[in-house]
Order: structure tokens, then C-alpha cells, then sequence
């Protein structure tokens, strides 16, 4: 009997067992998750749950029944601790070994940590799992002064959850600006005055030096410029790391996750990896890349369920993102360099806007302020390739819904510089 074993409970395993169901996969399916809870959505951690006094529930991926409704043997707080693809046999930490004819790594990423002085200090936390929000909660509660270090979307989605609940909150961010690794500068800079407004404290341009505490507990962040704020709660958001130890043990090749070709295949045919813990050719960028989304775990997962199938298909699908901060949300559709051209729709003191993206005069991204309807339309563009020129988004009368609906009636001779970029 065929048995695919899935390492991995988050959206990205359980997407996959879902959807081989769906394909009409007969064998047995098992899947590890090393969480003690049933799956749950991440992203609601760093939002809805922070900004509610009480906390909010977790929201779960599927009902309770899913795992029993479609036949998967669902391993409740079991991690896998070694591979064989010798012997096609994993080992689990209740003791047992499990024969796989194909193996699918879904592992995740885990949260970068700091190491400074103080570090070991109680008060310091991250933000990843619903363990790590019940703490956080539990100790906002009691808090005045929060330190955040890192101001990404976590860091900050978690900063704009603290300052609405009337706490002071600090950010400090070593680099210039803000999600400088995923926006433009000027969507950069909007977010910096959007934050500051809001009361928070964000500082560019400092980095974290050392923690200080009294009686063991934090009490203050020495920023890299030798300035100490008061802190009695301070929460780290300075990036992840994919979960490969597992696949540098069974002697996959491991380049910033494990690395997959367009079918999500490692160097061993019988093992596959997908969502945080991959680094695929991406067709978009025409570069190897590893993307850290919902979006990307849950399409992964669905097309490597055809190829498991019997049916091998390529991932081809447009990286989208989403960010919720306060009052503004956040939609990015494409990746985004910070040296690419902007162009700006609308009015940024609107608060509904969006800014398109261009390299050598190709639209590369669009990130959009609290408007759904063009973020929708900025994917359909760079999905179908069409020719979106500077020259067009700088028009007074261009309309993005109508622009995006033309694929249809374009003859495929006139779509000019739609090929496909080569993959690495």
C-alpha cells in the first residue's frame, strides 16, 4: 500500500492532505505535527489576538472532524526525529518507525533569536506559535512600556496591537526604514508616518545592543545608538529561519530551506518540501527564492498534491502578500525591490492608494492601502503578463479593473515582453 508521510501540521501540511484527498489519492496519508494543539491559522496571532484584552480563539485550519472525514492519520504532538530515504522510514519521538513511499517536507521556519547581553532576561519574547501568543497575552496585560526589535510585519503588526491597547511602545529597527526587504522606499516611508502617528516610537536606524533587568526580569533595550528605553516586555521580530536539520541529516541538498525544482521535488525522488521550508525557482522573478506566506504554503500545496497524483505540475503561482497594521491593511501582489521605479495612485493622505512597481520598465509588484479591488486587479496584470508600461499607470484615465480584464481580447503576438524569465 502507498503511504505519504507529511512532516509538518501548519497550512501548508494540512493543505496538502486535504487537497491529495481531493485529487482522489486512495493510500494512507500521515501527518507529524509537534505542536500539542489541533492546526491553527498563524496570522491572527500577531493581530486579532494581541489587540483583544481577553484574547481571542485560535482560528483552526479545519474542523475538528477533517482528520477522521478524510482518512489521515494525524499525529498530535509527535516530531519526526530522523529520515531514512535509504530505507524510505522515518522515526518519530514516541518511538515508532513509518515506512513512506513518498515524503513530503512541510516544516516551517522557526523565529530568528537574538544574542546580547541580557538576552536570557524573563520578559523577552517571540512571536510564532499559539504557545508563544497565549504568553505574549498574558503578559500585555500587566505591561506599560514595550520594546519591539525588528520592524517587519510582525514586529510592527504586533506594535500597532499594543498601542491601541494604550500601552507605550518602541520599535527599534537597525536598518533605514521600515519592511525595507519587501516594500518600496516611498510604501516604506508611508508606514514610518503612519506609525509614528499613531503615537508609537520607531526608530531607524538602531538596532538592539543589550537588555538590562532587574531581579531577572527586563526592564530596559540599549539600542546600538546608547540610548536605553524602558521596557518591562520586550518581543523580538527579527525574521525566521527554515526548518531543514532534518533534510541536511538525510543528505538533501539546503540553500537558505531545501531546495526544490519546479515540481517541488528535492534531489531525492521520493522526498518533496514545500512552504517556509523551500527555496524554489520561482517563474516570476526568474531567481530561486523561499517565500514566508499563507498564499505560497496553501498553492504549493495544492499543485504538488497533482503531482503526487500521478499528474506532475509546475509551480507557476504569483507571490501575494498581505499585512494588517492598525487601521491600514496592506496587500503586495509580485516581489518587490526597493530600487525599482514607483509610481503612485491615488492619495497616499487618503489613506487608499497603491504604488505601482517597474524594473527596466516591466511591472514587477503593486502594493495597495486599503484597496482590495485594485490589489485584485494588480494580480490579474502581472498573473496574465500583460504589457503595463509606466507610461499607462501615469495616466490620468487608466483604470487597473478595465486594464486587467483585456488578456482576452489581446492577440498573444502583441503581448510584448510577457515571455517567462528563466529559472535558476
Amino acid at each position: 500500500m502507498s503511504r505519504i508521510v507529511i512532516i509538518g501540521g501548519g497550512q501548508a501540511g494540512v493543505q496538502l492532505a486535504d487537497s491529495l484527498r481531493s485529487e482522489g489519492y486512495q493510500g494512507a496519508i500521515d501527518l507529524f505535527a509537534d505542536e500539542p494543539h489541533l492546526p491553527y491559522q498563524r496570522p491572527p496571532l500577531s493581530k486579532d489576538f494581541m489587540s483583544e484584552e481577553d484574547g481571542a480563539s485560535p482560528l483552526p485550519l479545519r474542523a475538528g472532524t477533517f482528520f477522521g472525514d478524510r482518512a489521515v492519520d494525524f499525529h498530535q504532538g509527535v516530531e519526526v526525529t530522523s529520515v531514512d530515504p535509504v530505507g524510505q522510514t522515518v522515526v518519530a519521538s514516541d518511538g515508532s518507525t513509518l515506512s513512506y513511499t513518498k515524503l513530503v517536507f512541510a516544516t516551517g521556519a522557526r523565529n530568528r533569536e537574538i544574542s546580547v547581553p541580557g538576552s536570557e532576561l524573563v520578559g523577552i519574547r517571540y512571536l510564532r506559535t499559539l504557545d508563544d501568543a497565549k504568553a505574549l497575552q498574558a503578559e500585555l496585560g500587566s505591561a506599560k512600556h514595550v520594546v519591539v526589535i525588528g520592524a517587519g510585519f510582525i514586529g510592527l503588526e504586533f506594535a500597532a496591537a499594543a498601542r491601541k491597547r494604550g500601552l507605550d511602545v518602541t520599535v527599534l529597527e537597525f536598518g533605514p526604514r521600515p519592511m525595507g526587504r519587501v516594500l518600496s522606499q516611498f510604501m516604506s516611508g508611508y508606514f514610518a508616518d503612519v506609525h509614528t502617528d499613531s503615537g508609537i516610537n520607531l526608530k531607524l536606524g538602531e538596532g538592539i545592543a543589550s537588555l538590562t533587568g532587574v531581579e531577572g526580569k527586563v526592564s530596559g533595550a540599549v539600542s546600538t545608538s546608547g540610548t536605553e528605553y524602558p521596557a518591562d516586555l520586550v518581543v523580538v521580530g527579527i525574521g525566521v529561519l527554515p526548518n531543514s536539520e532534518l533534510a541536511v541529516q538525510a543528505c538533501l541538498e539546503v540553500d537558505n530551506g531545501i531546495v526544490v525544482d519546479a515540481c517541488l521535488q528535492t534531489s531525492d525522488p521520493h522526498i518533496f518540501a514545500l512552504g517556509d521550508c523551500s527555496s524554489y525557482p520561482n517563474v516570476h522573478t526568474g531567481a530561486r527564492i523561499r517565500l514566508e506566506s499563507v498564499q505560497n504554503a496553501t498553492d504549493q500545496a495544492r499543485i504538488l498534491a497533482k503531482t503526487l497524483t500521478g499528474k506532475p505540475t509546475p509551480y507557476e503561482a504569483l507571490p501575494w502578500f498581505w499585512s494588517q497594521q492598525g487601521a491600514v491593511k496592506l496587500q503586495i501582489a509580485g516581489i518587490i525591490h526597493c530600487d525599482d521605479e514607483s509610481i503612485v495612485r491615488g492619495e497616499p493622505a487618503s489613506g487608499k492608494f497603491s504604488v505601482y512597481c517597474f524594473r527596466d520598465g516591466r511591472l514587477t509588484g503593486v502594493e495597495s492601502v486599503n484597496s482590495p479591488s485594485e490589489h485584485m486587479a494588480a494580480r490579474k496584470v502581472l498573473e496574465q503578463r500583460l504589457p503595463l508600461t509606466p507610461e499607462l499607470v501615469m495616466d490620468a484615465d487608466f483604470d487597473p479593473k478595465s486594464f486587467s480584464r483585456q488578456s482576452a481580447f489581446l492577440n498573444p503576438n502583441d503581448k510584448e515582453g510577457l515571455e517567462r524569465p528563466a529559472t535558476v
